[in-house]
């Protein structure tokens, strides 16, 4: 298995003669791909910086979260092998000349772009991968007037400047400082990769008899550059950059379409108003901007994207039909209707996926084993096999094996979380789990109003029988985000109160898990019964977490939003916790107005467990602790909590009642997993390569070193 990405902040992938550069964030969903590029036999280089520390490792104090460097590298790592026959120049500040050769680009800041490469295995294949990682490094000069005159600490301070680059993951970006960086490391990794991509199709003598390719004509035949969201846009204008300035190639020849002027801020082409882009609508003239009339003017890059790409894709069904159809905010509208309009064709939708060989043979070996059981090992490359499932569901000893595998999950994670939180766990309870970024709009705080309604109506009624449930929230807050990191006080606090509560024993208990990370969902994912997808519909592109337990057996309760609505539909919603407003729901509720107080006076168990937050009921020695956010949900709330708030704690009511049904819950688990063939990244891959990417998967399995060959 290929570990170890979750330390990358941008991943870039290749393709054999044709190459494919992807950008995303430092998720497990690069890792997915790339697990299944090599597993298809799609030859592949996958790029990304290679950062001295990873993001930070999370520490709760006291409730509050603190961030501890992840110096991952401290000893080293034994996957990787320095390549320093590949070092690449990029280029920082400096001007621009223009003389008789030309516009050249003079006094620059060089950085070095150190590559250091990693095999990535696929399945059963023979077939190894690369990631090529980038370090950077400054060159080696130094100026030896300035040492002369006592200046080395300086030169050397200079040398950390540039090796800063890639020194850590998510640099706050709050100040300008940050934002530099965060370019910097942007244009680092845009601009090493496209010289490696280059340097490779020039030297590649397939279909070229010359020593060195000297021609691009068959560059846009075998390379093709992928964008995940704005972060690698940078790669539309240095593409464009190095064939014109470097290669010499004429400007039309390079620009997007032929017959659709291109106006960038480059220096080659300076117009005196903001740059624009003018797209013909049926003999009608629309002009789509490029940048802000600022004072300091902010470039469009998702205008670029669209303009500098041929195709654009969605990452859930109902993501790319809220992007290219339903134009609910006016960015997107800005962003999206008129290019759809003019070119429709450009637009598609790829569904995520994630690696059935991490998040279920690795992870959970005895669900794999007991499936392999049933129906041979060949859906580990073939999910679409689980469907075979089906015929078991009935079956009275697969049902129990299935209840059984869940339960040995439980009872290892229960050990876990008592050695490591303290905390005794009732290891028959409903292991009730959201484990995601802490943000907004993922709405843990409707979790924390359900946990608060649960323990209210507990004490309310301490002899009646409730479900037991152990509630687990998980996930990192962005160092510079208030709100986030009050909501994981929020929730500790919450724990402090419930967990201690010998009216409550445990019929509830609450656990912050701190330092959420790949390690840590190996060990949630297999043994959680309930998993939590409670963001606002239309505001979550796809989501994979919720694809992992699906897979692993745990039942969803979620709104109709990203993946969940695919999911909901393979498995068949009767099968799903299925609450509150779809996407056009949230659409009139934006029209007549969102009122949170309304919900608030009209809910009596609403307006308690707010109250409570208010007065300082979870912090008793700080009463106005959590102000902020009762401020927040009453007053400036963009993700609607209370609006599904009631619907959402009627569907927990229905998710009690069948736990209590073993065998009726253990019937949907197997449903679920069955269904779950679609939601392989093998499918997603395959997806990519033929409708985009214009190759072939195969599952050819090449021979052995050690094979007889004929």
């Amino acid at each position: 298995m290929v570990v170890g990405y979750k330390y990358y902040h941008y991943y870039y992938y290749i393709a054999s003669n044709f190459f494919l550069i992807m950008a995303v964030l430092p998720l497990l969903l690069p890792a997915c791909f790339l697990d299944s590029m090599a597993t298809l036999g799609l030859a592949a280089y996958g790029y990304g910086i290679r950062y001295e520390f990873g993001i930070f490792n999370q520490k709760i104090c006291g409730g509050w979260q603190l961030e501890e460097a992840d110096d991952w590298l401290r000893y080293g790592n034994p996957w990787e092998k320095a390549r320093p026959e590949y070092m690449i120049p990029v280029h920082f500040y400096g001007r621009i000349q223009h003389d008789h050769d030309g516009v050249k680009w003079v006094d620059t800041q060089v950085v070095l772009a150190l590559p250091y490469d990693t095999p990535v295995p696929g399945y059963r294949n023979n077939t190894v991968n690369t990631m090529r990682l980038w370090s950077a490094r400054a060159p080696n000069e130094f100026n030896l007037k300035d040492f002369n005159v006592g200046g080395y600490i300086q030169a050397v301070l200079d040398r950390n400047l540039a090796e800063n680059i890639s020194r850590v993951l998510y640099p706050n970006d709050n100040f300008f400082e940050g934002k530099e960086l965060r370019l910097k490391q942007e244009y680092f990794v845009v601009a090493a990769t496209l010289q490696d991509i280059i340097r490779r199709f020039k030297s590649s003598k397939f279909g070229s008899r010359d020593p060195v390719r000297t021609s691009f004509d068959a560059f846009p035949d075998k390379v093709a550059i992928q964008l995940n969201d704005t972060h690698p846009s940078l790669t539309i204008p240095e593409l464009m950059r190095v064939l014109v300035d470097i290669e010499k190639l004429d400007w039309d020849k390079v620009s997007f379409e032929p017959n659709i002027p291109i106006c960038y801020p480059a220096p080659r082409r300076r117009v005196n108003s903001p740059e624009i882009c003018l797209l013909g609508f049926l003999g009608q003239q629309k002009e789509i901007h490029f940048a802000t009339e600022d004072t300091c003017p902010w470039i469009n890059m998702a205008h670029v994207d669209i303009v500098g790409s041929h195709v654009v894709n969605g990452v859930a069904r109902i993501h790319s039909k809220i992007y290219y159809y339903k134009w609910r905010h006016s960015l997107l509208l800005l962003l999206f209707k008129d290019f759809y309009e003019f070119e429709p064709h450009k637009f598609q939708n790829k569904t995520n996926g994630i690696t059935p060989r991490r998040w279920l043979v690795l992870c959970n070996p005895g669900l794999a084993e007991i499936i392999a059981e049933r129906i041979g090992e060949d859906y580990i490359s073939d999910l679409d096999q689980l469907k075979k499932l089906l015929a078991f569901v009935e079956d009275e000893g697969f049902i129990r094996d299935i209840a059984k595998v869940k339960q040995e999950n439980k009872l290892k994670f229960s050990a876990y979380l008592e050695k490591e939180y303290k905390v005794k766990i009732n290891p028959n309870s409903l292991f009730d789990i959201q484990v995601k970024r802490i943000h907004e709009y993922k709405r843990q705080l409707l979790n924390c109003l359900h946990i608060i309604t649960f323990y209210n109506r507990i004490k309310k009624e301490p002899n009646k029988h409730f479900v037991p449930r152990t509630i687990m929230i998980g996930g990192k807050a962005a160092p510079g985000y208030h709100m986030a990191k009050m909501i994981i006080k929020l929730i500790t606090s919450i724990g402090d109160i419930v967990n201690n509560d010998p009216v409550i024993g445990d019929r509830l208990k609450v656990i912050f898990l701190e330092n959420y990370r790949v390690s840590l969902a190996e060990k949630v994912v297999p043994a959680a019964d309930l998993s939590e997808q409670i963001s606002t519909a239309g505001t979550e592109a796809s989501g994979t977490g919720n694809m992992k337990f699906m897979l692993n057996g745990a039942l969803t309760i979620g709104t109709m939003d990203g993946a969940n609505v695919e999911m909901a539909e393979e498995a068949g919603e009767e099968n799903f916790f299925i609450f509150g407003m779809r996407v056009e729901d949230v659409d009139e509720l934006d029209r007549k107005g969102y009122c949170a107080k309304d919900y608030y006076d009209h809910i009596p168990e609403l307006k308690q467990a707010i109250d409570q937050m208010s007065s300082g009921f979870f912090s008793p020695k700080q009463p106005d602790l959590f102000k902020d956010i009762v401020n927040m949900l009453m007053y400036h709330d963009r993700f609607k909590v209370f609006a599904d708030y009631e619907a959402y704690i009627k569907c927990q009511e229905k998710v009690s009642a069948l736990y209590k049904n073993t065998k009726e819950w253990t019937k949907k688990v197997i449903k679920n997993i069955a269904t779950s063939g679609k939601f392989s990244s093998d499918r997603t891959i395959a997806q990519y390569a033929r409708e985009i990417w214009g190759v072939e998967p195969t599952r050819q399995k090449i021979p052995a070193p050690d094979d007889p060959r004929e």
